[in-house]
Formats: structure tokens, C-alpha cells, sequence
């Protein structure tokens, strides 16, 4: 069964406002470079639809959506609003797409879980919004497509689900939406000390989470260590019907809202690994906020699981994708070749300090018995 490709051209037309860390391109840049690579069949891509409200209602308050569905209408924000449901407020702008961008998202996650449900793998890299609340938006999310995949899994039926999640920052809305719910296992690998300041290595919500925190300068080989001492033991143990990755391109060493030093090999690595682990496996955006690492890294994920090796130098189309951006930040001014010619970054390995180790190992402590699965 080939992997599905889910992605929409929302995306391309969409800021979330000029001074914004998502003023640039990513989904749209990174759909660009996967055909220009000639790595897409277009009988593997679909559009994304638009959840509805109602299905947003899965898990968001009625009285939220409306009032996101007000602001994006009149593009202001009634103080009440503001105060109540945090939109315009805390990098949570009111822009043109706030109400259609975030449903086709969700849509695109919701229609994943759909086409996974007899399995299958399927890359929806306009997902990955984990920070939403039921009733109000959090950091630049203003629904989470994350939960309301697991719960079209857990509509299906199935009773064993992991979330496993490696932004930059905590996965604290699907932690928290699935507290307790022994059906979903959360497991996040994140920067420690950095918003949302959640996360902590004791932190296992309702039983059923682990957080595995690691300090700035995080690197390849650390990655490898949890991946191996921690993540794929946990998979192995709960023997989950499907398995979601959050895949967030903000742990690389280029972002500039966070302090981990990733290659994107970690990334893919992360991918190939998980690949066979379950019947269904669903892989996210999320956070990430240079278009150049962004595009590379999320492009490489759907290589990785289409099986293509990455490629010594770009072809001239691909480049041409690449050299085609443009950013605000310091490290637009004077971007290196390599990430307008390359897609994989060189390795950067590193040595596996002992509080790694040690979270690693943390969360291997008395995990929970496995669940017994549908019949």
C-alpha cells in the first residue's frame, strides 16, 4: 500500500501576518519541492477538505468556533473575545484564513485516520497543530488536528494508539486532551525549558504519557539514543494498532524560535524507524519556522517513506523551488548554498550527555501493560 500525500493551496496564499514567525511558506514550498523532485504519483496526493464546524465540535466548544468563525468574518476581535478565547493575543493573530486554514488542516488529519482505517501510512504536512484547546487558541494554534485524528482512530474502533511527538516544543494539547484515556499513549521529545514550560520528565499525565525533555544543543546522535533507548522500546512494548508523529521542524539547528541542533537525518530517521511498527502510521507537520529547513526536512520525510534515497545535489527545478524564497530573519540575509542545492543536511553528531540518558531512561519506568486489541 503506497503512502498518501494530503496537502491543499490554502497554504500558499496564507500568512499569518508579516511580523509573524508563520509569515513564511512552508506546506506550499515543500509540496513544490516533492514535484520537483518527481516524487509524487498525483494519484497518491489529495486535497485537504475543510472540517466543518460540527466536526471541529469533536473537541472543540461550539461557542469557540463561533467566535473563531466571527473574527475571521469581520477581521477584528471583540475585547470579551480576546480575553476569553486568546485570538489576537499571545501570537495568535487575527488574519484572513483564521478560521478556513486551521479546519483545512484538521480536515486533512480527520481524512488521514479515514483512509488509514483498514491501514496504511499517510503524510499530512499542513497538520501537527498541537497546541490548541478545546475552548481557546495556543501558541499560533487555533484548533489542534492532532486530537481530532486520534479520536476519528479511536471512532473506528481502535483501542491502542500512540502520539508520538518531536517538536520543539511540548505536545501539551494532546497530552493534555487524552489525560485520561489509557486508549492514547502520548510521548514527546521537546526542548526543555521552552514554552510551554510543560513536559517535565515526571510529568505521565493520567499514566498513559511519557515526556522525554532535553537541553539546548540536542543532537543527532542524542536523537538516535532516545530513539533507540526509549521510543522504539515503548512502541515495541505497547504494540499500538496505529501510531500518529507529530514531525515539527523546529528541533533543527537552524530554527530561530528554538536551541536544538538537528540535522534533518534525525527527522527521517525517526520516520524510517516507525515505518512497519504498526498497521497505521499518520506523519504530521507542526512547528518550524525557517522555509528552507522546513521544506527540506518535511520533502525528505515523504521520501523516507516512499523509499527514495536522497539525492547529492537537487535537480535544476528543485533548486529553482528553493532559491525562489526569501526571509525576513537574520538568516535569510545571507543563506548558505547547501540549502538552496541539497536536501540532506550533513550529520551532526555529537556526544550523548548524561541528562539524555537519563530521560531516556526515565521513561522506560514502569510503562503501562499493553491493551488488549479490537477484536
Amino acid at each position: 500500500m503506497h503512502p498518501i500525500l494530503i496537502g491543499s493551496e490554502i497554504y500558499r496564499r496564507s500568512s499569518y501576518g508579516p511580523k509573524h514567525p508563520l509569515a513564511i511558506p512552508r506546506v506550499s514550498v515543500t509540496l513544490d519541492l516533492i514535484r520537483a523532485l518527481g516524487w509524487l504519483d498525483e494519484t497518491r496526493y489529495r486535497d485537504s477538505p475543510m472540517a466543518s464546524a460540527a466536526a471541529l465540535a469533536r473537541f472543540h466548544a461550539p461557542a469557540y468556533l463561533a467566535a473563531l468563525q466571527r473574527a475571521e468574518a469581520t477581521q477584528s476581535v471583540s475585547p470579551q473575545d480576546r480575553d476569553r478565547y486568546r485570538l489576537g493575543a499571545d501570537g495568535n493573530p487575527i488574519y484572513r484564513e483564521m478560521f478556513r486554514r486551521p479546519a483545512t488542516s484538521a480536515g486533512g488529519t480527520i481524512l488521514a485516520a479515514d483512509l488509514t482505517r483498514q491501514g496504511g501510512v499517510v503524510h499530512v504536512p499542513g497538520g501537527g497543530t498541537h497546541h490548541g484547546r478545546p475552548d481557546r487558541a495556543s501558541g499560533f494554534c487555533f484548533v489542534n488536528d492532532a486530537v481530532l485524528g486520534l479520536l476519528a482512530w479511536l471512532d473506528q474502533g481502535l483501542t491502542s494508539v500512540l502520539y508520538l511527538d518531536i517538536d520543539a516544543h511540548h505536545g501539551d494539547g494532546v497530552q493534555d486532551a487524552f489525560h485520561d484515556d489509557p486508549r492514547i499513549f502520548t510521548l514527546s521529545v521537546h526542548e526543555e525549558g521552552r514554552w510551554p514550560f510543560t513536559g517535565g520528565v515526571d510529568d505521565r499525565a493520567g499514566g498513559h504519557a511519557r515526556n522525554i525533555p532535553v537541553p539546548p544543543g540536542f543532537n543527532d546522535s542524542e536523537m538516535l539514543w532516545v530513539l533507540h533507548e526509549a521510543i522504539l522500546p515503548i512502541i515495541r512494548h505497547l504494540r499500538p494498532q496505529a501510531i500518529m508523529l507529530q514531525c515539527g521542524a523546529d528541533a533543527l539547528e537552524e530554527d530561530p524560535l528554538a536551541k536544538l541542533c538537528l540535522s534533518n537525518n534525525a527527522h527521517r530517521a525517526v520516520v524510517a524507524a516507525l515505518a512497519g511498527l504498526a498497521p497505521r502510521l499518520i506523519v504530521l507537520g507542526g512547528g518550524g519556522y525557517n522555509p528552507w529547513s522546513v521544506a527540506r526536512c518535511w520533502a525528505g520525510v515523504w521520501g523516507t517513506l516512499n523509499g527514495h534515497p536522497m539525492p547529492e545535489r537537487l535537480p535544476p527545478a528543485a533548486e529553482a523551488v528553493l532559491r525562489g524564497l526569501s526571509f525576513s530573519r537574520a538568516a535569510g540575509r545571507n543563506p548558505p548554498e547547501a540549502w538552496f542545492t541539497t536536501l540532506a543536511d550533513p550529520p551532526r553528531r555529537g556526544v550523548v550527555r548524561a541528562v539524555v540518558r537519563r530521560a531516556a531512561a526515565q521513561a522506560m519506568v514502569d510503562l503501562p501493560a499493553p491493551l488488549p486489541a479490537m477484536p
